[in-house]
């Protein structure tokens, strides 16, 4: 049976939730009760969980409905149920990997983010499928909207399971395309932001030039408040630098002074993009109006960017991976193989002259972004494939995992077969609030418009 209002419960953002809980008019063991409910629903069709101890999940509302009976000061997350990727150490909990070679592995300690989290008054739900390694072998999980449809990868678990209700916020990670892609595919919001902005001590290490943490939620300011409590730095991860603390959710909530300004990219694979997609773009466009989005070419040196992406995570995946070829070569996919194979080949030269690059498409950027706020591009190249064997594309995602640039995508477009299409808005580095305003806004605008 369903906790009682477990309905309404979910159908709430974690914004709105966090202030229940906060004031009292909702109990944590409440609100963990209905997200558990519908785990048991749903879980058997969707596959969304690697890990999950229901009894764990009580103890620790209760222990958070306890604290906050003591009248001491709240963490930002108080109570709120998070589902964590199974690259990301959890103590004491099972953190497998998404890989066979991995079973039983059980970490010590907790990852930077997951320590964070818990500081935040998080209640940690469990640990949601991840693919292989990280990578594009599909995975168990499933897509909410149709079972038929990929979920996207690698992050698999996490969107699938904001998207269905079974959590209201989650953790992934994006090397190409896998915060962005599965959660335009589901359905939610996902936030990629600037590269090195969240730690990535204790997550398993595909590529440590492209490796970002980032985070889903039903929209950008849940997204906001998540990763808020995560920016910061740590020693294990070079990336990473001593900063002020961001206020990601008062930016994001803040109205902005003038209406933002788009720059309509369609970036190398446009021409093999789901006509539903461009139609809806273009029609997008049209309805904010030339002075407020205007369409921008890549240089074309950009059509080799994808290539480039692909050499440094392959050449890096090769060596970060290479305890896992030693220990078992057999037990992994026929793709991990592949892409293993692949880095191991790749030239020292090459890889190194690969890494120069980043940095020049950048550039490219910096003229656009004089002249617009963000940048207006599609999140993946259509829907999600009616096919359970892929993880579906990720070349509209890559380009900006390479650059370090933060991404947004915000669930407002739907196809004709009922499937949602996620918009992606990438602004310039540390520019990471300012991104989550433009993105609320439209995501407000367009609701308006469809009223």
């Amino acid at each position: 049976m369903a906790a009682k209002g477990s309905v309404d419960l979910l159908g709430l953002s974690s914004v709105e939730l966090r202030d229940r809980l906060a004031s009292g008019a909702l109990k944590a063991v409440d609100l963990a009760k209905a997200c558990l409910d519908r785990i048991q629903a749903l879980e058997p069709q969707i596959g969304a969980w690697a890990h999950l101890d229901p009894d764990h999940v009580m103890k620790q509302a209760e222990m958070a409905d306890r604290y906050r009976a003591t009248g001491r000061p709240l963490g930002p997350l108080h109570g709120l149920p998070v589902g964590i990727k199974d690259i990301i150490d959890t103590a004491k909990m099972p953190t497998e990997n998404g890989t066979a070679i991995d079973s039983g592995r059980i970490p010590a300690e907790d990852a930077f983010v997951v320590a964070r989290l818990k500081a935040a008054g998080a209640i940690i739900m469990g640990k949601t499928v991840t693919t292989e390694l990280a990578y594009i072998h599909p995975p168990k999980t499933k897509n909410p909207n149709n079972v038929d449809h990929t979920p996207g990868g690698s992050s698999s678990g996490s969107a699938a399971a904001v998207a269905s209700g079974m959590v209201p916020l989650a953790v992934g990670t994006q090397t190409g395309g896998s915060v962005i892609r599965p959660a335009s595919f589901c359905g939610v919001t996902g936030f990629k932001p600037t590269f090195g902005a969240i730690p990535r001590s204790g997550i398993l290490k595909q590529s440590q030039t492209l490796d970002t943490v980032g985070v889903f939620g039903r929209g950008p300011l849940d997204a906001a408040l998540i990763a808020e409590v995560l920016f910061g730095d740590h020693p294990a991860d070079p990336a990473t630098s001593p900063a002020p603390h961001p206020q990601l959710l008062k930016a994001a909530s803040e109205e902005a002074p003038v209406k933002p300004v788009f720059a309509l990219v369609k970036p190398p694979g446009w021409d093999d993009a789901d006509p539903e997609m461009k139609e809806a773009f273009a029609e997008l466009a049209e309805a904010l109006g030339e002075s407020q989005c205007f369409e921008v070419p890549l240089p074309k040196h950009f059509e080799h960017a994808a290539e480039l992406r692909q050499r440094i995570n392959f050449a890096e995946m090769a060596r970060n991976y290479y305890t896992y070829a030693r220990a078992g070569a057999d037990k992994l996919s026929p793709e991990m193989q592949a892409a293993m194979q692949e880095g191991s080949a790749t030239l020292a030269k090459d890889y190194l002259a690969a890494l120069d690059w980043p940095e020049v498409y950048y550039a490219g950027l910096k003229e656009i972004f004089g002249h617009a706020d963000v940048i207006l591009t599609p999140a993946a190249p259509g829907p999600a494939p009616k096919d359970l064997t892929t993880t579906g594309s990720a070349i509209f995602n890559g380009l900006w995992t390479m650059m370090g640039a933060p991404a947004v995508t915000i669930p407002v477009l739907t196809s004709h077969g009922g499937m949602p299409m996620g918009i992606q808005l990438v602004g310039p580095r540390g520019y990471d609030g300012r991104l989550l305003r433009s993105a609320r806004w439209l995501w407000n605008w367009i609701d308006e418009q469809s009223q």
